[in-house]
């Protein structure tokens, strides 16, 4: 047994014992061999017996690029492992000390991790979904449109079951750009210092290549999607129809679901709660890819 697997093993904790369920968690496990203390994930698997392998939901956390971490999950590990899933949350490393390349290349290794090694923990390497909140909702959107960075990093495109962006704003980025620099000349104020077109680089054609609308094609096998919005956010709210649009064009089944009574934050620390009728999207959504794809 090599070290990794031994230290994953000390570091598995059972945890959210609730009404007779119990879930384990495997915290800190590597996808990187001897990487940055940030290329690692958590896995949460139930503790009850199954037939078979189980779904897995990996998980994106947000934060602008720039701050965030895997322990930002609120309650979906609990309800998604009584579901029946495997849940893992990712690490990435972050903006400002690496380029958005490399970030972006940390979690498609995430996701190549999950795919050869999900199995040993009960998961179903070919039965993935793949969600984020916020910078995580444009990371999950373009690994699940952009087929080079999950081929590049020893995962399977076709392994992909569905994709759920939460309340993300850079799924266009030219346009995300251009509309927040048109308010700025109309309105005036002092620009972000760091802003959108900072972190994406100041070269126009990565832009467009980070962008998800960019990779969406007919016959490509992208898997479905629903994207999760709170529509009194007028960047996110446009940004959600605009990837909607774009993967109906394309003959992608896609859902796309406003939650006014929120905000940017509640909407994805709400995910979970047995009265938000984003959580019954959620759980519609999972169960309907779980065992099928279109």
């Amino acid at each position: 047994m090599n070290a990794t697997r031994l230290l994953a093993l000390v570091l598995m904790v059972p945890c959210l014992e609730t009404a007779g369920f119990a879930q384990t968690l495997v915290r800190d496990l590597p996808y990187v061999e001897n990487g940055h203390e940030r290329q690692v994930l958590d896995l949460y698997t139930p503790d009850k017996p199954a037939k078979g392998k189980r779904p897995v939901v990996l998980w994106i956390h947000g934060g602008g690029w720039q701050v965030g971490d895997k322990s930002d999950v609120a309650l979906k590990p609990k309800v998604l492992t009584e579901r029946g899933f495997v849940f893992v949350s990712t690490n990435y490393r972050l903006l400002p000390e690496v380029t958005m390349d490399e970030l972006t290349r940390d979690v498609a290794r995430a996701l190549g991790w999950v795919h050869r090694n999900v199995a040993e923990y009960g998961g179903d390497p070919d039965r993935i979904f793949v969600g984020g909140h916020s910078a995580g909702a444009q990371l999950a959107a373009l690994l699940c449109t952009d087929d080079r960075w999950v081929e590049r990093e020893g995962g399977s495109f076709d392994a992909l079951r569905g994709c759920i962006p939460v309340d993300g704003d850079t799924y266009d980025i030219p346009k995300i750009i251009m509309t927040a620099e048109f308010r700025q000349a109309l309105y005036g104020g002092k620009m972000f210092t760091f802003g959108h077109r900072q972190k994406f680089g100041n070269d126009p054609a990565k832009h467009i290549d980070f962008s998800a609308v960019t990779h969406v094609a007919k016959d490509k096998g992208i898997p479905p999607f629903l994207i999760l919005y709170f529509p009194g956010n007028p960047n996110t709210r446009a940004q959600a129809r605009r990837l909607e649009s774009v993967l109906k064009a394309a003959d992608v089944p896609v859902t796309a679901y406003g939650k006014g009574d929120s905000n940017h934050s509640r909407l994805n620390d709400d995910l979970g709660k047995p009265d938000d009728p984003a959580t019954q999207k959620l759980y519609e959504f999972l169960h309907k890819w779980r065992s099928a794809k279109p």
